[in-house]
């Protein structure tokens, strides 16, 4: 393991969390991710399922977690089901959990082998009334392939015709939104990476490399640093490809003149982070891109002070877009005419930025959080305005992670990131 586990104290926190939201007589289960196979005998490198590890800090393949908090006997209220190690899988995978170590991670002291979860379910489904199964109900899932909870689900289903079925996920929406201190300080860790990274390649950009080479560097201080690697597919678009919003080729030459827009961010102990910044290929932005590139970082200093208790995202996005929108009419690229004879569906600003300003950030890039309800403090939101501009070959987007408070501005987690035009042209300089 590259990171340093949290304590057990903040895994058994999140679990009373989500039992006290949980109906009278319910029963969870959450189950491990799949290893996916890609051909052959080769797979994907397994990511463990961020439910179960936001419950667990289990971060091993073919786990459950049970938990039924009215359960007669207490030993049944929180249980977790380990694939059994032996000395074959140690000799060729290396060591797994072993029940006692379980425990010391997860603070779950019913630890069973995963052949005793069937008859152990059976049991307990009988003392209950209601299952609660895990589906995806994130606003951006688009899932085409059978996971195991799907498959648990069927079964489930079948075995238990007579109980009503909840869903979790609303619960873990929520609760997984606002984060612990803990939860933070691991996020803070991805950022440090992150910035550890940016400021190597700062002094390594060149015209004539490729854009993969770039994606390079960022890896080697990644791993250098005990992440695992990219939060997300990065993207490395000098240019033009800058203005194809997700543009994850990364093999174009880097030319002379050319700004390049990396969206790249590390992970830490699977908590993510998510950083862009535009950099001149040779050291110096041409009078338009630093034009623009300041007319985005504006818009993102006014978008983050926005970031308080009681906002809704929807509201916020359409503040952001009118603040845009007179940097649009600075830029020469829209005028009053233009908003005055907009598509209120589709404003005229959409035709530079159409992307939103802000996401949830945890332990998935794009993490849980319902936009249609309130922010709270505790919540990490990116904030990355953009403005494209094809014609010009230009692209700029701008994005820090900032962690709502009770009172005051957001904290911003990049803080120490360089940002402005003068900090990049001076690093590059070196």
């Amino acid at each position: 393991m590259r990171y340093t586990p949290l304590s057990a104290k903040l895994y058994k926190k999140n679990r009373q969390k989500f039992m006290t939201k949980m109906k009278s007589k319910g029963l969870a289960v959450f189950n491990s991710n799949d290893i996916y196979p890609i051909s052959a005998d080769s797979t994907i490198p397994f990511q463990q399922h961020r439910d179960i590890f936001y419950l667990t800090g289990v971060d091993q393949e073919e786990s459950i977690l049970l938990l039924f908090p009215d359960a007669i006997d207490k030993n049944d209220r929180e249980i977790l089901f380990l694939r059994e190690t032996n000395d074959l899988i140690k000799i060729w995978y290396g060591p797994k959990l072993t029940k006692a170590a379980a425990t010391k991670l997860t603070g779950i002291k019913n630890v069973q082998w995963l052949d005793n979860f069937d008859a152990v379910l059976k049991r307990l489904a009988f003392q209950a009334t209601r299952i609660y199964i895990n589906t995806n109900e994130h606003y951006r899932a688009s899932t085409e392939v059978e996971t195991r909870e799907d498959r648990f689900i069927k079964k489930a289903r079948a075995m238990f015709p007579g109980h009503k079925f909840y869903r979790s996920n609303p619960i873990l929406q929520r609760l997984r939104a606002v984060k612990e201190p803990e939860e933070i300080a691991q996020i803070q860790k991805a950022c440090n990476i992150t910035e550890a990274s940016l400021r190597r390649i700062l002094d390594k950009t060149r015209p004539g490399m490729m854009e993969y080479e770039l994606e390079a560097e960022f890896a080697h201080e990644f791993l250098r640093q005990g992440s695992k690697g990219f939060a997300y597919t990065p993207i490395i678009a000098a240019g033009d490809n800058a203005n194809i919003l997700h543009y994850i080729e990364n093999d174009a030459e880097v030319k002379d003149g050319d700004l390049i827009l990396m969206d790249v961010g590390a992970e830490y102990g699977n908590w993510a982070s998510d950083m862009t910044r535009c950099v001149p290929a040779n050291g110096k932005f041409s009078p338009r891109q630093k034009e623009v590139y300041n007319a985005v970082l504006r818009v993102k200093k006014k978008a983050a002070k926005m970031l308080k208790p009681g906002v809704i995202w929807q509201e916020y996005q359409n503040k952001v877009g009118r603040i845009l929108e007179k940097e649009l009419i600075g830029l020469g690229l829209l005028t009053e005419n233009d908003i005055k004879n907009e598509d209120p569906a589709w404003p005229a600003y959409k035709k530079y930025f159409m992307h939103g300003t802000s996401h949830n950030m945890g332990l998935d890039t794009h993490d849980y959080g319902i936009l249609e309800e309130p922010m709270k403090a505790g919540m990490v939101f990116t904030v990355e305005p953009g403005i494209y501009i094809p014609e010009e070959g230009i692209g700029v987007r701008i994005e820090d992670d900032y962690v709502v408070q009770e009172k005051g501005e957001a904290f911003n987690l990049m803080k120490n990131i360089p940002i402005t035009v003068d900090e990049i042209e001076a690093l590059m300089a070196k």
